[in-house]
């Protein structure tokens, strides 16, 4: 797009009314992180002519138009896209560890085999005591052993595992 008549660069025009705009920006959404933006965006596409320079419309006008415009553009994306929440204000919300998450889920993997290695009795045990949190009084009842027996099963099933796993003292080796 041409700039107006008689104007050969928009820099010096821009910056005179820059704290203007920025108020006004402030008085339509009443956010100043999201009025900078909308004063930001004004600026770019004056600088890059792509906003459509008004030969009849005074500079200073025509920027208040834009931030006008962005605005509006704004609300109308914002209706169509739904609420918008602040991720690091929601303490609520689960974050996902992009690097963690693998290897949780080849560990979980190589437990399960571990699992599935075990021999039956203690299998059934590591399920329901570990996986099913059923106390060692009620797994015993349930499996119609004494508590010694399960105990007993359950810590060579952990031991069974543990050295499958390279787990030594609480740690992965």
């Amino acid at each position: 797009k041409r700039l107006p008549v008689g104007m050969t660069t928009i820099g010096p025009d821009l910056i005179a009314p820059l704290p203007r705009l920025r108020r006004y920006a402030v008085a339509l959404c009443r956010a100043g992180d999201v009025a900078d933006e909308l004063v930001q965006t004004a600026c770019e596409r004056a600088l890059a002519g792509v906003a459509g320079l008004r030969a009849e419309l005074p500079f200073e006008a025509w920027m208040f138009r834009l931030v006008r415009n962005l605005w509006y553009d704004r609300l109308r994306r914002l209706r169509t896209r739904g609420e918008e929440l602040d991720i690091t204000a929601r303490n609520d919300l689960v974050a996902v560890d992009g690097e963690r998450d693998p290897e949780r889920s080849l560990l979980l993997r190589r437990v399960l085999a571990a699992i599935d290695g075990l021999p039956d009795e203690q299998r059934e045990l590591m399920l329901l005591v570990c996986v099913e949190d059923v106390s060692y009084r009620d797994a015993a009842t349930a499996l119609g052993l004494p508590i010694g027996t399960v105990m007993s099963r359950l810590a060579r099933a952990r031991k069974k595992i543990a050295d499958g796993l390279g787990i030594e003292s609480g740690r992965l080796l």
